[in-house]
């Protein structure tokens, strides 16, 4: 007997397995940039990444938890620095500014510390090197530099941590760290209208580090210039203190 001749139209090369076979193409090609391109840069935080915590409170992200260890870094080193200059500022909005820092983050560490005791997250006990060498630089600073120092190197430290506020805020699905974000945010920005109410804030070297994407306000150029030394610009206007009304400090008793 002969053999039965294939039979046109089918098979894999037929004309549907054709369509089946760029279909399948189509779909494996757009489903791969998915696949493989997670964590590229800007694009927006993955807020539920194989890091994110599930707690009684919500879903607790990686985002979540790196704010939390953050707050806690700013307490150790800023708690401190509000104290040196209630002690060493030369001017009263200057002293005046330290203890909005103290009572800031009296407040914002006792809040964190409590979330993390809720959530069983570790926090740090001890400022990170660059803090340290923050406040060692403050520590050398004498009078009227003191005063520059302190207020330029807070406010481009709390200028860089409030964005980071505002995106914690709109992106977490955890009741606790949307609370502390609240008081973060509103602590943050006190802070930052204390320190320009001293008029010593150097707005061109915020700008500059800023601009730069910095996270080390020690390296912002013009901050260490000493007082004899002409500036390389004009100043930027600063806001008088004896014109500026200061806001009520940020503390509020913890919550039950």
């Amino acid at each position: 007997m002969r053999p039965r001749p294939p039979v046109k139209g089918r098979g894999i090369f037929s004309g549907t397995g054709l369509i089946v076979i760029c279909l399948t193409a189509t779909l494996a090609a757009l489903a791969f940039p998915i696949w493989s391109y997670p964590d590229q840069p800007g694009t927006a935080p993955n807020v539920l990444s194989a890091q994110t915590l599930q707690t009684s409170y919500g879903p607790l992200s990686a985002l979540d938890q790196d704010f939390l260890t953050k707050v806690r870094l700013a307490g150790l080193w800023e708690l401190p620095a509000g104290r040196q200059a209630q002690s060493k500022g030369t001017t009263p909005a200057v002293r005046t500014a330290g203890r909005h820092l103290v009572e800031g983050h009296r407040f914002l560490d006792e809040r964190v510390r409590g979330v993390a005791a809720r959530l069983d997250l570790d926090l740090p006990d001890e400022p990170s090197a660059q803090q340290r060498q923050w406040l060692d630089r403050l520590e050398r600073a004498r009078g009227t530099e003191y005063d520059r120092e302190f207020a330029t190197i807070l406010r481009v430290a709390h200028g860089t941590v409030f964005p980071v506020v505002a995106q914690v805020r709109a992106s977490t699905r955890n009741s606790l760290v949307r609370e502390l974000a609240d008081d973060a945010n509103t602590t943050v920005l006190d802070h930052i209208k204390v320190l320009e109410a001293t008029g010593e804030v150097d707005f061109d070297a915020v700008a500059r580090d800023l601009t730069a994407g910095s996270t080390h306000p020690a390296a912002a150029p013009g901050l260490a210039v000493p007082p004899s030394s002409p500036p390389s610009s004009p100043p930027s206007p600063s806001p008088s203190s004896s014109d500026y009304t200061l806001p009520p400090p940020a503390y509020r008793p913890p919550p039950d």
